[in-house]
């Protein structure tokens, strides 16, 4: 039986950034599902609370293990602490690997503050620095995730509380607790590496990849290349169970 894949998008986002490797892990044959958490894309209306994206990502997971048995969890940015934690629970989630992409950082302090702060900026700019960030995705994402990326909406109105309520996360005692496979995938420029190497010391057996000439969005940026990471967990997986 195929592994699953559960996806789960970052920050403002949605299930569509995840469209280029939807249609990767379809060509391959593994199950995928990729969710909206609360407040994002078409969850715009629902108010971000964590314990409603805990819920679900462990709705999606058990489903997936359920009907498919072995299950591969994917995450960006704020999904992929909100994963970390999730994976890192004394009570194990049932799932068999885990990527963890673009968030090896530790959401809280000073670095937290000043992430909320810009955010507030760009909110205060007219049409809420639409423009800015359209200009910026159109010279950095290839035509074939550009459109994919925003095309759920941006969660603007989500953001602040979302980032607000990372701060109680406890990831460094849940990397401790995860016993699957664990790839960390960074991009290059990627400003969540900030605690990378406290990350990959936490949780040694841990595989790093960082992808040259790659920010944050490190998936749509360079889809091919992300891909090729799933094949990795992928194929790891199933040579495992």
């Amino acid at each position: 039986m195929a592994v699953a894949v559960v996806l789960v998008h970052g920050i403002r986002t949605s299930r569509t950034m995840w469209r280029a490797q939807e249609q990767y892990l379809i060509e391959r044959g593994n199950p995928v599902t990729a969710v909206d958490l609360p407040g994002h894309g078409s969850r715009m209306n629902e108010t971000f609370l964590l314990d409603g994206a805990f819920a679900t990502i462990d709705e999606a997971v058990r489903r997936a293990a359920e009907e498919h048995g072995t299950v591969l969890l994917v995450a960006h940015s704020m999904g992929g602490l909100l994963s970390i934690e999730y994976a890192g629970q004394e009570d194990a989630p049932p799932i068999a690997g885990l990527i963890a992409a673009s968030c090896t950082a530790i959401p809280r302090g000073a670095a937290l503050q000043t992430y909320r702060l810009l955010a507030r900026g760009f909110d205060s700019l007219p049409n809420r620095g639409a423009w800015l960030s359209e200009r910026v995705l159109d010279a950095t994402l290839p035509p074939e995730t550009r459109a994919d990326f925003g095309a759920g909406g941006y969660a603007l109105d989500a953001q602040d509380t979302a980032l607000r309520s990372l701060s109680v996360l406890d990831l460094l005692s849940a990397l401790g607790r995860i016993e699957v496979p664990l790839w960390f995938v960074n991009g290059q420029f990627d400003q969540l590496r900030v605690n990378e190497r406290l990350f990959t010391r936490v949780a040694p057996d841990a595989e790093l990849i960082v992808v040259p000439r790659t920010s944050h969005l490190v998936t749509a940026m360079r889809p091919r290349v992300f891909n090729a990471v799933l094949n990795l967990a992928l194929t790891t997986l199933e040579q495992t169970w």
